[in-house]
C-alpha cells in the first residue's frame, strides 16, 4: 500500500469515525452531516455529485445514508476506502447497542421496567414522526396514497414477511401501471465507478438473496439462519431509516428469536445513538444469547443486513446515468416507495402501538414526543432522554 493510499484511508476512517460518534438525528440528518463534511469543509465532491449519489441511494434498497457514505469512500480509496468509511461510521453505534443488550436483562425493579416503557413510548413518536414525513414525501397524490393504503392493509391482514413482501410487490406493480415519472435533469458531472467489480457484485447480491433461504433450512444452528433473515430484510428495504422496523420484527420476533417487548425496547434506544439505524440489527443479535455467542450474531447481523445494499451500489453505480433516465424504473420505484408508507404504518399500530399504549398517560407522552419532533424539531435524542425521564418519574410516583 503506497503512502498516499493509507493517508487517504487514515483520512477515511478518522472522519467517518468521527460522523459515527457525533451524527444523531436519523438518515437525513445524516446526510446534512455529510454534505458539510465532504462538499463544503473538504471539497470530494460537488454539490452535484453529492445530489446524484444521494439520488442513487434513494432509488436503492438498504440503508441510504450508510449507502451514501459507502460511495464516498469507494470515489476517494476504492473498494478499501468503501469499507473503512462504513466499518468507521457503522461501529460506535453498533458497539453502544451490544453493550445495551448486553444490560438490559439487569433492568429490573419498578425503575427498570419504567425506563424500558419510556423507550417504547419514544418508539411510537419516532415512528409516527416518519410516518408522517415519508407521507408527505412518498404519497403527494391520490394515487400513491391509495398505494399506502392497501399495502398498509395488506401488511396488516397477511401480516409478516408475506404480509410486507406481497405490499411491495403490489405497490410496484401499481406503481408501473399508474405512477407518473418527475422529469430528472441529466446530470453535469456524472456519478461514475469502476466496472471492475460491478458483475461479482450483482451475482453475489443474487446468490446470497437466493442460497442462504435454503442452506438455513438444510443446516442447523442459529448462525445461518441469522445470516438469512438479516441479509433478506437488507435487501427488502426501500427507503432505509424506519423502514426496517416491519421487516425485522417480522424476522426475528415470528420465529421467537426475540421477545416483542425487547424488540421495541431496543428500537426505542436505538434513537439514542448516533449513526445509522440499521445497527439495531447488533442489538437484535445480542439479544438472541448471551455472552460471546451473542456478541458473534450481531457482528453476523449487522454485517448481513448492511452487505445487500452495498452490493447492489457497487453493481449499479456505474450504470446509474442510464437508469436514472428510464420512466419505467421511476414509476416501479415510486409505487414501492408509497407501499413502505403503508407497510410502516401497519407497524406503528402493531406492534408498537399495541405494546406502548396501556394508559391515558401514555397517549399524553407520546403525543408529547410526536409535537416535539414534528413541530419543534428536537433531535430524537432529546426526545429519548425526556420521555424516559417521565416515564421513570411518574412511574416512580405510582
Amino acid at each position: 500500500m503506497s503512502t498516499m493510499t493509507a493517508s487517504r484511508l487514515g483520512e477515511l476512517f478518522r472522519t467517518f469515525l468521527w460522523l459515527g460518534l457525533t451524527a444523531f438525528g436519523g438518515p437525513v440528518a445524516h446526510l446534512g452531516y455529510f454534505r458539510e463534511a465532504f462538499v463544503v469543509r473538504r471539497r470530494w465532491l460537488s454539490e452535484v455529485d453529492f445530489a446524484d449519489l444521494v439520488a442513487l441511494c434513494q432509488f436503492l434498497p438498504g440503508p441510504a445514508s450508510s449507502q451514501v457514505g459507502f460511495a464516498i469512500g469507494l470515489r476517494r480509496g476504492g473498494l478499501r476506502g468503501a469499507l473503512v468509511a462504513w466499518c468507521a461510521f457503522t461501529l460506535p453505534s453498533a458497539v453502544a447497542l451490544v453493550l445495551f443488550a448486553a444490560g438490559a436483562s439487569a433492568l429490573g425493579g419498578e425503575t427498570g421496567q419504567a425506563l424500558i416503557h419510556g423507550l417504547k413510548l419514544v418508539a411510537v413518536a419516532v415512528v409516527a414522526h416518519a410516518v408522517w414525513g415519508m407521507a408527505r414525501k412518498l404519497c403527494p397524490d391520490l394515487t400513491r396514497a391509495t398505494i399506502a393504503l392497501i399495502a398498509g392493509c395488506l401488511a396488516l391482514l397477511l401480516g409478516g414477511a408475506a404480509g410486507q413482501l406481497g405490499a411491495i410487490l403490489v405497490g410496484a406493480g401499481v406503481g408501473l401501471w399508474r405512477c407518473r415519472p418527475a422529469p430528472m435533469p441529466a446530470s453535469v458531472q456524472p456519478v461514475t465507478a469502476s466496472r471492475r467489480w460491478r458483475l461479482p457484485a450483482l451475482v453475489a447480491f443474487l446468490a446470497l438473496l437466493l442460497l442462504l433461504p435454503l442452506m438455513a433450512a438444510a443446516g442447523s444452528g442459529p448462525a445461518l439462519a441469522v445470516m438469512a433473515a438479516f441479509y433478506r430484510t437488507g435487501a427488502l428495504v426501500f427507503g432505509g431509516g424506519h423502514v426496517v422496523l416491519p421487516l425485522l420484527q417480522a424476522a426475528v420476533v415470528e420465529p421467537g428469536w426475540v421477545s416483542q417487548n425487547t424488540f421495541i425496547t431496543g428500537y426505542g434506544a436505538a434513537q439514542a445513538v448516533p449513526g445509522p439505524l440499521f445497527t439495531f440489527a447488533a442489538y437484535l443479535g445480542a439479544a438472541m444469547a448471551p455472552g460471546v455467542h451473542g456478541w458473534l450474531l450481531a457482528a453476523l447481523a449487522t454485517v448481513m443486513i448492511f452487505l445487500p445494499g452495498m452490493l447492489l451500489l457497487i453493481g449499479v453505480l456505474p450504470h446509474w446515468e442510464r437508469l436514472r433516465a428510464s420512466a419505467r424504473a421511476q414509476r416501479l420505484i415510486q409505487g414501492a416507495n408509497a407501499a413502505v408508507v403503508g407497510i410502516l404504518a401497519a407497524a406503528l399500530y402493531d406492534p408498537i402501538w399495541q405494546s406502548a399504549i396501556l394508559a391515558p398517560l401514555d397517549i399524553v407522552l407520546a403525543a408529547l414526543g410526536f409535537g416535539l419532533l414534528t413541530r419543534w424539531h428536537w433531535p430524537a435524542w432529546r426526545v429519548v432522554v425526556l420521555l424516559v425521564a417521565a416515564a421513570v418519574g411518574f412511574g416512580l410516583l405510582g
